[in-house]
């Protein structure tokens, strides 16, 4: 298979061969998988006309010795959603930085001709591609989708806000796929001096087993998870834990406010403390605590949205040289 610099360009119905190549050495991985060009993928043969007359486009990468990634996408009809397909990348071609610029064209085209949201279909074998896409932000949205294809298909949904400042509650399939990109921030945020209950070195290991403990109580709906996207980037989180006593059933704590340290400042972590206000007040929880590190950056924002000081504790926590920092306590009633 090819390798070598690759040379990005629009793809054209001329270049059927490379699309068919790249096509069916995927698929070929994957054993029980059926390429049949005729029966079931003929819009091969004219792929840039097919993408065109849909709205969209389609783009060919290169190498010396031949086609090395294709990517396109197309406006779906709902939401000013476009859709990310047809993304392939050669073997020799990966792990070079040549997904994220196929991806990074696509999603900066559909943003250039008014994308709010971005979604795709992979199929539920490809988890070398879920990987991909979890790290860029897309988290799995639906139910699976059953092809009716030769090779009897299962396909997974992933999607994500395309622009602006985006909240989300997400549900127990994306709170599952936004694991590795949420273990990240949290070990990200631990070295900034977070105040999040572990201590730094945080290993990337212990934060995943965190994240799959959240992620099966949002399941059984025992926690909330609120997501933060920026620019199309997952970027921050924070929970509402609703696992309380039957006679506390009217609060929530407020937990895990986690923004990764390269995107604060830009109001993140204010967008994500009103939504989890508004998502607690529609799930009847009136009353919301939390703590935080005294004097911390948390500290501030949190008095700025209006939550009350009820105490504070000296050597609540510690780092892991044995320093003591105190905590203050806060409650609001969300309104």
């Amino acid at each position: 298979m090819a390798s070598g610099p690759s040379v990005l360009r629009i793809g054209r119905d001329d270049d059927t061969e490379a699309y068919i190549r790249l096509i069916g050495d995927a698929w070929r991985e994957f054993p029980g998988i059926v390429f049949d060009v005729d029966a079931e993928l003929p819009e091969l043969r004219a792929l840039a006309t097919y993408f065109e007359e849909k709205g969209g486009r389609l783009w060919l990468a290169e190498g010396g010795n031949g086609p090395l990634g294709m990517i396109a996408t197309r406006p779906m009809r709902e939401d000013g959603a476009w859709e990310i397909g047809r993304m392939y990348v050669a073997k020799a071609a990966r792990g070079t930085g040549l997904a994220h610029k196929l991806l990074d064209t696509a999603e900066a085209h559909a943003r250039e001709q008014g994308a709010e949201r971005m979604v795709l279909w992979t199929d539920t074998r490809f988890n070398a591609a879920h990987s991909f896409y979890e790290k860029r932000g897309y988290v799995r949205q639906g139910a699976i989708r059953i092809l009716d294809d030769l090779s009897k298909s299962l396909e997974f949904r992933y999607a994500k806000p395309a622009r602006g400042l985006i909240v989300e509650v997400l549900d127990a399939a994306a709170a599952a796929s936004a694991e590795r990109r949420f273990s990240e921030i949290m070990v990200a945020c631990v070295a900034d001096g977070a105040f999040v209950s572990f201590l730094h070195p945080l290993a990337i290991e212990k934060s995943r087993a965190f994240w799959k403990r959240t992620s099966s109580e949002v399941a059984q709906a025992h926690r909330v998870l609120l997501g933060a996207w920026l620019e199309g980037a997952l970027v921050g989180t924070v929970q509402l834990d609703l696992a309380t006593p039957e006679n506390q059933q009217h609060r929530a704590e407020v937990t895990k406010l986690l923004v990764d340290p390269a995107y604060r400042k830009r109001g993140v972590g204010e967008a994500l403390m009103r939504r989890a206000e508004q998502t607690a007040l529609r799930l009847g929880r009136r009353l919301l605590i939390l703590d935080t590190k005294a004097d911390d950056a948390g500290e501030k924002l949190y008095r700025r949205l209006g939550w009350t000081e009820v105490g504070y504790i000296p050597d609540f926590t510690q780092d892991a040289s044995g320093q003591g920092y105190a905590a203050r306590f806060f409650f609001k009633r969300p309104a």
